[in-house]
């Protein structure tokens, strides 16, 4: 599958708990069944056609393929060079006011959902091609849709709204606990949706490049940074200022990263020489080394910035990807930074994820790839699932 950030690596619970992130505590297996019920419902006030797809991983066997209504599993056939059409795994989606309830296997994945047309899957020898309206000539450019990730195993559900890829049709995740209360994440506030646009349009410096719309002017999406500075609709060098600001400062002072939480006593001491930032373990020895990022490395969290599933490198960088998003590494030498006083504070910072999660009801979003540093992520998770939820919410 066509994944490129780290979400679902962090949803299926990962040995490391990373800076500001909250340990997991595993169902016994038989808590967690075959499949759990998921209910869809459509508060969109939208009167198109609605189209439902769960594609992802089976956890059992690793294959790749999808789910249907009733969640049974079906692998994807064999793909093509070029790509060859997958088949019309969709589900018919609730109308407007109306729910539908569909069983969810034990996967990693997606649930994509669209509105008035059905999304385009083709298989290529490598797999699934999943949207990439980042490509003007991708099938699914015009088409309004958005998705939620999701891991379902013997251990729980995570289920999340992410914005990592894209702002795009509202909705939010829910998970119902064996005490019947429900966890939920990812409701935009009152105007919200409109409120993000106008604001990402009132943005300085080419934000409003990022909003794709439609020839009849409806509004179908925001790109996420990363494919704003990979199209060129973003300078490349958006964030250079505030790179060079923070090369300076720790170039005569130390960065201090406590990466784990649960491990106060880990910290790792950066300072810069010339290009690149050297990391030192408590004694003293070099651990990891970081080349100067650029605004594509910070955006993505990959390239200069890449974060391996380890137990040193990729929690560092996990830990400065947070800090260049949210341009904390100028105001507190000690990161991560966990308190939101302090986030996106700087001119040159992700504006994109500052004004979604300016938009959340409850603060939290997935804006970027490790927004879930010190919590701040729209995740909901629960050991023993009885039922997920997904609300596809007004646009208004």
């Amino acid at each position: 599958m066509r994944i490129k950030h780290k979400l679902l690596a962090v949803l299926a619970a990962a040995a490391t708990i990373a800076a500001g992130f909250t340990a997991i505590v595993a169902a016994p297996a038989e808590a967690v069944p075959t499949t759990i019920p998921l209910k869809i419902s459509n508060s969109s006030g939208r009167t198109d056609p609605v189209y439902i797809y769960n594609l992802g991983t089976l956890l059992s066997t690793g294959q790749q393929g999808w789910a249907d209504a009733a969640g049974n599993f079906h692998p994807w056939p064999a793909g093509g060079n070029p790509p060859t059409p997958a088949p019309d795994a969709s589900i018919a989606g609730p109308a407007n006011g109306q729910s539908i309830t569909i069983r969810m296997p034990k996967f990693s994945g997606r649930v994509y959902f669209s509105y008035g047309q059905k999304l385009v899957f083709k298989l290529t020898t490598g797999g699934l091609v999943q949207p990439a309206v980042q490509n003007p000539s991708d099938p699914n450019r015009n088409i309004l849709f958005n998705w939620t990730e999701y891991t379902l195993n013997d251990s729980g559900l995570w289920i999340n709204s992410t914005q990592v890829d894209m702002f795009s049709a509202p909705y939010a995740v829910g998970v119902q606990l064996a005490n019947g209360t429900t966890k939920n994440t990812g409701h935009l506030k009152g105007g919200g949706y409109n409120g993000f646009y106008n604001a990402l349009r009132g943005q300085p410096g080419g934000w409003a490049n990022l909003i794709q719309t439609r020839s009849d002017g409806t509004i179908l999406r925001a790109l996420a940074p990363t494919y704003g500075v990979e199209t060129g609709l973003l300078p490349a060098s958006v964030m250079d200022d505030y790179v060079n600001r923070v090369w300076t400062k720790y170039s005569s002072q130390t960065l201090t990263v406590t990466p784990f939480t649960d491990q106060p006593n880990t910290k790792y001491f950066g300072r810069v020489s010339g290009n690149v930032m050297n990391f030192t373990n408590s004694s003293g020895a070099v651990v990891t080394s970081f080349q100067k990022p650029d605004s594509a490395s910070i955006f993505g969290c990959y390239k200069f910035l890449d974060a391996p599933n380890d137990l040193v490198r990729g929690p560092i960088s996990r830990t400065l990807c947070a800090g260049y998003n949210r341009s904390t590494l100028l105001v507190n030498p000690n990161q991560p930074d966990t308190s939101s006083a302090n986030f996106y504070t700087d001119v040159v910072t992700n504006h994109y994820a500052r004004k979604i999660h300016a938009q959340m009801a409850d603060g939290k979003a997935y804006a970027f790839a490790f927004d879930d540093v010190g919590n701040y992520e729209s995740l909901v998770h629960d050991g023993d699932p009885q039922q997920a939820y997904i609300t596809l919410d007004p646009f208004n």
